[in-house]
């Protein structure tokens, strides 16, 4: 049964076409534009504005005995961070993510062709 999965699965044209071509992560050596680095900035400051702040605002409501301070202010930061976490994968775009998927497809599935054999 897994046999039969993975060969289906190494038939589709997009695994076909990445194992041909021998996907890789050549174009990581690449120097990156301004607008991916924001980017890649605002992605990682969106980890930032989740949960640790979050946490902190909870601490805070604690100590000052104000719960609604997290009632309200929570769900707001929570929104926050995942629109930063947009904004991010906006400047980023897809290049990087598709190249990425690409070379991992490649490895995962010669990895899992070469075990079943």
């Amino acid at each position: 049964m897994k046999m039969k999965l993975l060969e289906r699965l190494a038939e589709t044209d997009y695994v076909r076409k990445a194992i041909e071509e021998r996907a890789d992560l050549s174009a990581f050596q690449e120097k990156p534009s301004v607008r991916v680095l924001l980017g890649v900035f605002a992605i990682g400051f969106s980890y930032v504005v989740g949960w640790p702040a979050i946490s902190a605002l909870g601490a805070l409501a604690i100590y000052f005995e104000k719960p609604l301070l997290i009632a309200i202010g929570g769900p707001l930061l929570y929104g926050l961070s995942h629109l930063v976490f947009l904004l991010g994968m906006y400047l980023s775009g897809a290049k990087y993510s598709k190249i990425f998927l690409r070379w991992a497809t490649r490895v995962a599935v010669e990895k899992l062709m070469s075990r079943n054999r």
